[in-house]
């Protein structure tokens, strides 16, 4: 299915208020399973690092992981790159209207994107399965950061990342030019591109598969069926909250064999 309307409506929606934008990021930070990983590597690298630094978010989507760095590092400069012009125009509106002026967004395709020896940091979240030319990328993410400098990426897994199981599966998003990596293939291709030490672990384990399966794949494919399901949303979230937290809690404190997605630090 098409995720790209479904996040189009979401956006409009809680972009007309600057507190329902900051509880629409609140949501995203306690559903997603994917953020909470995210939120703990960057917990770690927050730790690493002194009064300032300069963060890349490659592919900021919403902006919620630049709001989540600039709330709690308002002396560091995070540049949000974005291919979808109407994002980057929402995001700039919304941090300028909330007075976060640390963050700004600019229209940019990551395949053309370099800044060299510029970021501390390189944030890539659910943006890689979306690009065919992936190590094009990667090349030029290792140009742009500093010696030292850190790339974080969060990304499907060939393990059923995109909903696809079984060989004559489909990806689950339309929008992806893969089904997912293998640890063994990003990590490959990460060292083509210049990376030395790249260290990959799986999430969505089997915690994590069921929390996907009902905070964000069934609710997605009802969405797709009638926009009338918005109005139900809070009631089947009432529903389903509590187990899913407790899922998502199990899945950051278990060691996955295997996982639908793989978090990535490649450290150059």
């Amino acid at each position: 299915m098409q995720y790209d309307p479904i996040k189009a409506v979401l956006g409009k929606f809680f972009n007309r208020r600057v507190w329902l934008r900051k509880l629409f990021y609140r949501l995203l930070d306690t559903l997603l399973l994917r953020t909470w990983h995210v939120h703990q590597a960057l917990r770690v690298f927050f730790r690493s690092k002194g009064v300032q630094a300069r963060v890349l978010d490659a592919g900021s989507g919403f902006g919620q992981y630049s709001w989540y760095i600039a709330s709690r590092k308002p002396q560091w400069d995070i540049t949000g790159i974005e291919i979808k012009e109407e994002q980057v125009q929402d995001c700039n509106m919304f941090f300028a209207r909330a007075n976060r002026s640390n963050a700004r967004f600019e229209l940019g395709d990551l395949t053309r994107y370099m800044m060299p020896e510029h970021f501390d940091l390189i944030l890539s979240v659910d943006v890689m399965e979306h690009i065919e030319e992936d190590v094009t990328v990667f090349r030029n993410f290792y140009h742009s950061l500093k010696p030292g400098g850190e790339l974080l990426i969060s990304t499907p897994s060939d393990q059923g990342g995109s909903g696809v199981e079984h060989e004559h599966d489909s990806s689950f998003i339309e929008e992806h030019v893969r089904d997912g990596y293998s640890p063994e293939e990003i990590t490959g291709k990460l060292h083509l591109a210049g990376f030395e030490k790249v260290d990959v672990k799986y999430t969505y384990g089997w915690p994590g598969k069921i929390s996907w399966k009902f905070s964000m794949k069934y609710p997605i494919l009802l969405l797709g069926v009638s926009r009338l399901f918005f109005v139900l949303l809070p009631v089947y979230y009432l529903l389903v909250f509590p187990g899913c937290l407790l899922l998502n809690y199990l899945d950051i404190k278990l060691h996955h064999q295997r996982g639908t997605g793989l978090l990535v630090r490649a450290l150059k």
